[in-house]
């Protein structure tokens, strides 16, 4: 394949080609949707970059997540990582916020490059301007170190919801937004959970799962979201244009 494409009749430098690293369908579908939506935007009526997406089974995730193996959960994501490279992908994203425990295990052994979520996420959130950020997500990203680290490292304050809160937050995740099940009671007890937040002085919220945005969005929520989703497809997007 040549390194130009054409464009209404004109020929220009082909777009860097998208390698997704997918673990739950609805969210990994939010990601691929999103590129494929705002790309003509960028590119021209029908157009967006070749993307390629290899998925092992979230029950084979859970499997090695469960028991906090994250060199399990990293074997998998190289084993994703390396079929993309024989694919023809020039770069890897992995639309999931929880396996990014896994990345500092994955990333120098990956035959690719990757744009970290986590990294996108706050990046955005400082052409914003915010500075305390809530922190939503399964319980492994609530309670684990991905965002509090990256977060801290790039100066904000950030707020986690309580012990109770955290459990239901998963089990919203886990039970329904993974299978694609989108529960008004729970977009209610989200929106509380958020509303807590605003009240500990947050400016904002993470939408630190790749479901959670198919639940609530800026129209609902009661801070300004960040959706870990869009963003990291926002920014594969602009990354794949020459």
């Amino acid at each position: 394949m040549g390194p130009f494409v054409l464009v209404c009749g004109v020929a220009r430098l082909r777009p860097k080609h998208i390698g997704i690293v997918a673990c739950s369908a609805e969210g990994a579908a939010l990601c691929y949707r999103t590129i494929c939506d705002e790309a003509p935007t960028l590119m021209g009526r029908h157009m967006h970059p070749e993307i390629t997406m290899h998925t092992h089974c979230l029950g084979e995730y859970m499997e090695y997540v469960s028991r906090n193996d994250w060199h399990g959960v990293a074997g998998l994501m190289l084993s994703s990582a390396n079929k993309l490279a024989e694919a023809g992908a020039d770069f890897l994203i992995s639309p999931d916020n929880t396996i990014h425990h896994a990345f500092d295990l994955v990333a120098p052994r990956a035959p690719l490059p990757w744009l970290h979520i986590v990294d996108e996420v706050a990046a955005v959130a400082k052409s914003r301007g915010y500075r305390k950020l809530g922190v939503t997500g399964t319980k492994y990203t609530m309670e684990g170190t991905v965002y509090q680290q990256k977060l801290a490292a790039a100066g904000f304050e950030y707020v986690v919801p309580d012990a109770a809160a955290r459990a239901e937050i998963d089990r919203i995740i886990m039970d329904e937004l993974v299978n694609g099940i989108f529960m008004p009671e729970s977009r209610t007890f989200l929106q509380q959970v958020i509303g807590r937040m605003s009240h500990q002085g947050c400016d904002a919220v993470v939408l630190g799962c790749t479901e959670i945005p198919l639940l609530i969005d800026d129209v609902s929520s009661p801070l300004p979201t960040l959706d870990s989703t869009r963003i990291l497809a926002r920014a594969a997007l602009q990354h794949a244009l020459p």
